[in-house]
């Protein structure tokens, strides 16, 4: 607990960061929830709605990569600041959409949103470790993981009854406030980078040259060691495992659980309540176990909940353990993701962070493409839970492996030796 309130207590840079990022999750979060209410009400059609998750989707593979390199590049508070900023501008056209006529204007807004938070999440990640001691980076880390399920909790809420009261204008209004709020707190981070990488007047061929040959050297990165592989490799396993249980959770509450909409909802949102848990548990002890320890072992027992969920209505009937499993599940979920995040921050150096994270989010996002898409073609052929216990699995096998490799993720891996 002394690590916790040190953090929140005495990194008044970090504390900003912290509430920037849960004020404007909040926001997506109601733009998130009401718009896939809106647009279904709208169209009355399912492939509209598909056509949201898409568009949110594709930035993050086709650009994550290439993002990251300009985070390096570029301060990252100010990258911040500059993206607050335009997410908020870039909701206004939906102040104009009035009928499913104007579809095409949400699909653009959400398409230029997405782009957007490819440059927002690497600067984010990339800029913690700046603003905290090397101890507290645990701590930190998860304490950012609560601030998703907080957001998720509140804005999904909100985001069902705004829809409702004023639909887009007040969704789109709604989200562009918190975006604007972020956007003060980060103008009150004091901290400024030692150095800026300073681009010296070139040609068009030689920029083209130095961003390609800067992306590459990102997913070298990823690839060209053993402990950023192993990092890569679980979160391409993962991803797709991820992919599968968006696609198909909703289908086995149905017709596993016998559940209705409403049953779906809640044992979906109940994973938040564990996630807030387990960020306050992993932030308080966090500091006294290795990073890569919180990971494995949050992947094994991740998984290993999963697992439990997924096979018990083959022997059980009723809700009541699928709510407990969704609650339970977020504990080790929120040690894997700041165990995570840690490892990826303490393997990589500060001038190759941001185009790190940006390929691994890319790699991450064609991952959940993939498993959405062999879970819908596999789920008719092999059934439900089969492919939902490969998603458990996935995490297990996972974790196993990451605690079997702890001495190359030990602390003492410097980045220099990742790229070995």
């Amino acid at each position: 607990m002394r690590t916790l309130w040190e953090v929140l207590a005495r990194q008044r840079d970090y504390r900003l960061v912290l509430s920037a990022g849960l004020v404007s999750l909040t926001g997506d979060w109601i733009l998130r929830t009401g718009l896939a209410f809106q647009v279904y009400v709208m169209t009355g059609s399912t492939l509209a709605s598909g056509g949201l998750l898409l568009a949110s989707f594709l930035p993050l593979v086709l650009l994550g990569s290439l993002a990251g390199v300009f985070v390096d590049r570029w301060d990252r508070r100010r990258t911040m600041i500059v993206t607050n900023v335009l997410h908020a501008v870039g909701l206004l056209p939906l102040l104009l959409v009035h009928d499913e006529n104007q579809l095409w204007v949400i699909y653009l807004v959400i398409l230029a949103q997405g782009c957007l938070q490819q440059f927002f999440r690497p600067a984010e990640q990339s800029l913690v470790p700046l603003l905290v001691e090397p101890r507290q980076l645990v701590t930190a880390n998860s304490l950012n993981s609560q601030t998703n399920d907080i957001a998720r909790l509140v804005g999904a809420a909100l985001g069902g009854v705004l829809a409702a009261a004023g639909g887009l204008p007040l969704l789109a209004l709604a989200d562009a406030a918190t975006y604007l709020v972020a956007m003060g707190l980060l103008l009150g981070v004091r901290h400024r980078p030692e150095r800026v990488v300073a681009e010296r007047a070139r040609g068009v061929r030689s920029a083209v040259r130095g961003l390609r040959d800067e992306w590459v050297e990102g997913i070298r990165i990823c690839v060209g060691g053993q402990a950023m592989r192993l990092v890569f490799v679980f979160g391409l396993v993962t991803g797709v495992g991820e992919g599968a249980m968006s696609t198909l959770f909703a289908p086995f509450v149905s017709a596993e659980l016998g559940g209705d909409g409403t049953a779906y909802g809640l044992i979906t949102s109940s994973q938040a309540v564990g996630g807030i848990a387990g960020g306050l548990i992993a932030a308080a002890a966090g500091p006294r176990f290795s990073a890569a320890k919180l990971w494995g072992f949050g992947a094994v027992a991740f998984g290993l909940i999963d697992l439990v969920m997924f096979l018990y209505p083959l022997f059980w009937d009723g809700l009541t353990p699928a709510f407990v499993c969704m609650i339970a599940v977020g504990i080790p979920g929120a040690f894997l993701t700041a165990g995570l995040m840690t490892v990826i921050q303490r393997l990589t150096d500060d001038a190759s962070r941001g185009r790190v994270f940006g390929a691994l989010f890319a790699a991450e996002g064609a991952a959940l493409l993939v498993g959405i898409t062999a879970a819908g073609l596999l789920g008719d052929v092999v059934g439900i839970i089969p492919v939902l216990v490969a998603q458990g699995l996935g995490f297990f096998v996972g974790g196993l492996v990451v605690l079997s490799r702890l001495g190359v993720l030990s602390p003492d891996a410097s980045p220099a030796e990742v790229r070995l």
